[in-house]
């Protein structure tokens, strides 16, 4: 049986060139990697009635602002990817299919530029040492040392457009660092790979599609019994 192209050569273009061109002339343009931020949260848990965090007590006065000025010296980092798991179901009578069993995140790794001082590979040393005691190498415990990581994209006038956030996150790796007298031009840098539980855009919490559906449906519920009841109220008292 021959195949009738007549409907789709009739048809106009999906995505004609002009106003292809017209999306980026709004004032949207272009999302670019060089424009982004990086926002570091380490694990802010007290220890004993101190209001000041573990984390930042082993840092000590010195560096109490460290955390911004590390977040200012990522130069390059990656928005993180998200693996679907998939199992085949071959109960099935011709191409199998692919059903979704879960979901996972693979780590990330950032670059960081280092001052003289190495304060930067300092502050990642420091929460590292909440997972492990160094004299009895006894482990710390989980939410003691993750915090969060932000990594946001910027526009051209410094406006957040997208972001993640790395949720229970901490920096699993700090990788070598080579040194040499042939890399006197070039400045020292640092790179960790960071493990943390999930990702999450920035915005999903202020989207109700997001929220747990057991929320979704006690909301629902008490909104659909509030409907019920005011509608079932005398006018009189409604105007109250």
């Amino acid at each position: 049986m021959a195949v009738n192209f007549k409907g789709l050569r009739d048809a106009v273009a999906f995505g004609a060139l002009n106003e292809f061109l017209a999306t980026f002339n709004s004032g949207d343009g272009y999302s670019r990697p060089n424009r982004y931020e990086v926002v570091m949260k380490p694990p802010s848990g007290t220890l004993g009635s101190n209001q000041v965090s573990l984390f930042s007590q082993l840092m000590g006065e010195k560096h109490t602002n460290d955390s911004k000025a590390v977040s200012l010296r990522c130069e390059a980092i990656s928005f993180p990817g998200r693996n679907m798991d998939t199992t085949p179901d071959s109960n099935l009578y011709g191409p199998e299919r692919e059903l979704v069993t879960g979901y996972s995140f693979p780590d990330i790794t950032a670059t960081f530029q280092c001052s003289s001082d190495m304060r930067e590979k300092l502050y990642f040393e420091t929460w590292q040492g909440l997972t492990f005691n160094q004299q009895d190498f006894s482990l710390g415990y989980y939410d003691d040392y993750t915090g969060e990581l932000d990594i946001v994209a910027l526009d051209e006038q410094d406006n957040r457009r997208y972001g993640v956030r790395l949720r229970e996150c901490f920096p699993k790796a700090i990788t070598e660092q080579p040194l040499s007298y042939a890399n006197g031009a070039s400045y020292q840098t640092v790179s960790i790979t960071f493990a943390y539980r999930f990702w999450e855009n920035m915005e999903d919490e202020a989207n109700p599609v997001h929220k747990p559906l057991v929320n979704r449906v006690a909301e629902n519920a008490v909104s659909t019994v509030s409907r019920s009841i005011t509608a079932n109220l005398p006018a009189v008292l409604r105007r109250l």
